[in-house]
């Protein structure tokens, strides 16, 4: 019906639980008649709200594909009401390959919605996810981190949309996640989103950012997949009561949160993820790398808050986001 080459190797009408692919056909020069092969779990048990569960959107993250994997293996119709779609690793490409961005098309599937049924992989990718998987949905959460060159503080957001009651909806599910940290997000590049295209749909989405630097700790792992359970049941498809600890409500309100390195060189770190800063005070220093005897430049906090994000390798190319501080509500 959509025009996509995606097809499906499991149902997802029928009760119970089942493990399998959505098949993409990709020719190429090692596979004439080749496929990229995304895992899908499909748990359903009756009617009942729907819940996307994905990970993986970028490939070199990897809190959300440990959870859903565990989750994937774990749940049981028998123990909810309606239906559960997880993909562990939507950029299934990218995950294996350990890249933000596609090895295939360099596409970065988190800028590539609404896609294109008869574009490049990464985008029939987006567009299977925009026309098929999104539209089943009543509920989406899509785990990311910083990847390589990020590092967060652990929080779940939300963001601000026109729909007041649609933003209600999504900080009520934001806060059932309950990481330590929940933030009101700005996106400073929201095009071709998956976040975008869900709430276009009026859906309820979360998103996350549970720490960074192309690994994964186990607390961030525990608090991914903690948060999943706590989403299920806040959406009515899990039983049970939500598992409930102290969150410090964070907010993203302008681009004056963001810090952008005008220099290329090594980062000396003034203050830690998480540490308290205020507006006109040293974030970090750059040092030049080709010469010594040179005076460090000086990175300065816009606004008062905390540390909440941070480039994570020790060299900094110009135009990299050097740092980010939300306020604290």
């Amino acid at each position: 019906m959509t025009g996509n080459p995606i097809s499906p190797t499991i149902p997802f009408d029928q009760d119970g639980i089942h493990h399998g692919f959505l098949r993409l056909p990709y020719s190429r020069d090692d596979s004439a008649w080749g496929s990229v092969m995304i895992p899908i779990t499909v748990v359903r048990n009756g009617d009942g709200p729907t819940a996307l569960l994905t990970g993986g959107n970028h490939g070199d993250e990897y809190e959300g594909p440990i959870a859903l994997q565990e989750l994937a293996a774990t749940l049981k119709p028998e123990g909810i009401r309606g239906r559960v779609i997880i993909v562990p690793a939507l950029n299934h490409p990218a995950f294996l390959a350990g890249s933000r961005t596609s090895p295939i098309d360099q596409g970065n599937l988190n800028r590539s919605f609404p896609g294109k049924p008869d574009g490049t992989v990464t985008q029939k990718i987006a567009h299977f996810v925009d026309t098929v998987l999104i539209p089943m949905a009543d509920i989406v959460l899509d785990f990311h981190s910083g990847g390589k060159t990020l590092n967060f503080v652990p929080f779940a957001a939300a963001h601000v949309l026109e729909n007041k009651d649609q933003q209600a909806a999504c900080v009520a599910a934001m806060q059932a996640f309950n990481a330590p940290y929940s933030a009101t997000m700005l996106e400073i590049d929201s095009v071709g989103m998956l976040d975008t295209a869900v709430e276009q749909k009026g859906k309820v989405f979360v998103t996350t950012e549970l720490g960074g630097g192309g690994t994964a700790t186990a607390r961030s792992i525990g608090i991914a997949k903690k948060g999943a359970r706590n989403l299920l049941k806040h959406a009515g498809i899990l039983s049970g009561g939500l598992e409930l600890s102290s969150t410090i409500t964070l907010d993203m309100p302008d681009g004056d949160c963001f810090v952008f390195c005008e220099h290329s060189g090594m980062i000396d770190p003034v203050i830690d993820l998480g540490d308290e800063i205020a507006e006109g005070e040293v974030i970090a220093r750059v040092w030049q790398t080709e010469r010594t005897g040179a005076a460090p430049i000086e990175y300065r906090a816009k606004r008062s808050g905390i540390l909440m994000a941070r480039h994570f390798p020790g060299l900094v190319k110009m135009g990299d986001c050097l740092a980010v501080v939300a306020k604290v509500v």
